[in-house]
């Protein structure tokens, strides 16, 4: 099944998980159909609501670390209820046309243990894939999205070599040293065909790749990235073809987690410096608009090398705000974000204020452009904002100005 939008992280991204069964109520449970289509219809579903309840028990939890095993673990995790592959990056055409891209593959288990099933149309996992593209130049933000069963080859996921799918969206590796990522993705409005290649090997976030997302047992994610990937292809908007090169970025995680009591939503960076560093932050939001003490991150240097970061170790200042005419949710329109232990100040902006995806799930993702104050590289890189509401910005956020399209 398909539901096309085209013209319009963590257990942190479990939220998108979640939705997912959801949605997966829609394909498999009439009786909840007519429950679920409201709230879908009045513009997604908020984080409060995809998270809402527990899971199984006899679900697998990611409470301690474990070692992790390339290629292997590219592929899918059986026993966890959730697990997301996300794709992101900014591109450059030969005439300086920039892009930004999303593509998002997420899988979520019905049920902890795998199923003796006749039927081919059985499964035990429901895949949701999201894929947008923005085309700053042009100014238009294009996304769309999917889902589908884990049956008759519509989706599904393998480790060795790597590759997940849903329909013809897919991303497979074509190479293993230095490894390297086909992505294909194409809608009525927008194509990708890019060649991914890893730059720096794969970084464990978190502790040793175990991120905890609060002090509950188990309330954690498996969670590692491939922070910088040279990127080259094709890209489609509209009617017009682009050959381009860039940067890429992809997280990966695995868990089975909620949210806790006041936690209503994240930010996350993924963000490329011009010196060759690299940085991943990601701030769980509390209800009051601070930010909670679970929140971190990873600093790559240019060899590859790591640095953890907590809470305390970032600041972050939202300076001015953006309304979505679509929704009415109200989103930071530029961040300053500092790491003042290693003397990095920067600016984060927007490369277009609506990069909002209006799809089962609504959130804020897209490109955005790094200026660098008090001597600090410029960047590229991408954002994702969740858990915003309409009205008010939340407390907590400083900053007076309003973005309008």
């Amino acid at each position: 099944m398909r539901r096309d939008a085209g013209r319009f992280k963590v257990w942190w991204k479990g939220a998108f998980c979640a939705a997912l069964l959801v949605l997966a109520a829609l394909l498999v449970l009439p009786q909840v159909r007519n429950r679920t289509r409201g709230a879908l219809e009045e513009g997604g579903l908020s984080v409060s609501q995809a998270l809402g309840g527990s899971a199984d028990p006899g679900y697998l939890r990611a409470e301690k670390p474990r070692r992790f095993t390339f290629p292997a673990d590219h592929g899918p995790h059986p026993g966890f209820r959730n697990e997301w592959w996300y794709f992101t990056g900014n591109l450059t055409g030969a005439d300086g046309r920039r892009f930004g891209y999303q593509l998002t593959f997420f899988s979520t288990a019905l049920t902890p243990h795998a199923a003796k099933r006749e039927s081919a149309w059985g499964a035990d996992d429901v895949f949701m894939a999201h894929f947008a593209v923005t085309d700053v130049n042009g100014k238009r933000f294009h996304f769309a999205e999917r889902f589908s069963r884990a049956a008759l080859g519509l989706a599904g996921a393998a480790g060795d070599p790597f590759a997940v799918h849903l329909e013809d969206w897919s991303a497979r590796q074509f190479k293993a040293g230095p490894w390297g990522v086909h992505l294909s993705a194409a809608d009525s409005d927008m194509a990708i065909d890019l060649d991914l290649t890893a730059v720096k090997p794969e970084i464990l976030n978190g502790e040793g790749g175990l991120s905890r997302k609060s002090a509950t047992p188990g309330n954690a994610s498996y969670y590692y990235s491939v922070p910088r990937l040279s990127t080259a292809g094709v890209i489609r908007v509209g009617g017009e073809r682009f050959t381009v090169k860039g940067i890429s970025w992809l997280d990966r995680e695995w868990s089975t987690s909620a949210l806790e009591s006041g936690q209503v939503g994240w930010d996350w960076f993924a963000l490329h410096l011009d010196d060759g560093r690299d940085l991943m932050f990601y701030q769980l939001r509390r209800r009051d608009g601070s930010s909670d003490p679970f929140s971190g991150g990873t600093l790559v240097a240019a060899d590859g090398g790591t640095r953890t970061l907590k809470r305390e170790d970032v600041q972050l200042q939202v300076a001015s705000w953006w309304t979505s005419p679509e929704s009415g949710a109200r989103y930071p329109a530029l961040w300053r974000l500092r790491v003042p232990s290693v003397h990095l100040a920067l600016e984060v902006v927007p490369r277009l204020p609506d990069q909002e995806l209006r799809t089962g799930f609504r959130y804020w993702e897209g490109a955005v452009a790094i200026k660098g104050l008090q001597g600090s590289p410029n960047g590229s890189g991408y954002l994702e904002m969740t858990g915003y509401r309409s009205g008010a910005a939340d407390a907590g956020h400083a900053g007076k100005d309003e973005r309008k399209e």
